[in-house]
């Protein structure tokens, strides 16, 4: 374990793992809070449009699929006034996304398997852009929390009242929506878009059992990420196991726990931190 710890390629990996789970825990909060679950698989497609079109054109795939993840999570927010519209939203884009990433593939003659492979993702192949797009993301993310916390929570809550609350509430959905976009793209390098559910779903839905307020599942969130992140990854280091399928075992393990545990008082959390004064 010593001489595998002194590795570059698993210190990136490392670091990678560290940072993620610093920013995409609490992009999760966002997708529990707004009730998006399908944009994963959105974006999962997108992402395999972006990478289509890198290979076709000779750029950076994943470059190409953080580009791609944020026009769509910005083109995708003005189609959609309330959460139920935001969803179908979302399996629309994800259907135009994957025929749209075959229909590329197939004319251009690119290695498919190429396209696929990177969205299986692989851990140690974390490279120094990689990291400083997760590195991004974990001082962005967490930073757009504490600085919105109020309008956020009044978002999460309930849209009208957000509006009427002089919250400016489709720019704010617009940006949280990128943000979710390019954190799952962000994210392919480590556990692959398939298995993105690790560093971003899984922890929050954990935490939203754990805290009563938003900052506090947020706090709850990121916790869980970093402790899942280090023990997944020291195990599939000492176990000569691949990262990812552990990654996910060990984050779904926590919020399985999560769930079983009482209710911790009926209040709900976003109308908790929506109603908090300033």
């Amino acid at each position: 374990m010593a001489q595998l710890v002194r590795l570059l390629p698993v210190q990136r990996a490392g670091a990678g793992l560290v940072l993620a789970a610093l920013g995409l825990p609490v992009v999760g909060v966002v997708i529990v809070g707004l009730d998006i679950m399908p944009v994963r698989f959105a974006m999962m497609h997108v992402a395999l449009l972006g990478i289509a079109i890198g290979q076709l054109v000779g750029f950076d795939p994943v470059l190409c699929a953080l580009l791609a993840c944020a026009v769509a999570g910005a083109g995708v927010a003005p189609l959609a006034r309330t959460p139920d519209a935001l969803s179908g939203a979302m399996g629309l884009l994800m259907s135009l996304a994957i025929a749209a990433a075959l229909l590329v593939l197939a004319l251009s003659g690119v290695n498919a398997n190429g396209a696929f492979a990177l969205l299986w993702g692989s851990i140690l192949a974390v490279r120094p852009s990689d990291l400083a797009v997760l590195g991004t993301l974990a001082v962005v993310v967490p930073a757009l929390f504490v600085w919105r916390r109020r309008d956020l929570a009044l978002l999460l809550h309930d849209r009208e009242l957000a509006i009427c609350s002089g919250v400016p509430a489709q720019r704010l959905t617009v940006l949280l929506l990128v943000l979710v976009a390019v954190s799952v793209a962000g994210a392919i390098r480590l556990t692959g878009a398939l298995l993105v559910d690790a560093l971003t779903l899984l922890p929050a839905l954990a935490a939203r059992r754990l805290g009563r307020s938003l900052g506090a599942i947020t706090l709850w969130a990121v916790g869980i990420g970093v402790m899942v992140n280090a023990t997944g990854f020291l195990v599939a280091l000492g176990w000569d196991l691949p990262p990812g399928p552990v990654l996910v075992l060990a984050a779904g393990a926590v919020a399985l726990v999560a769930h079983l545990l009482p209710e911790r008082g009926t209040g709900s959390w976003r109308a908790l931190d929506a109603v908090a004064p300033h």
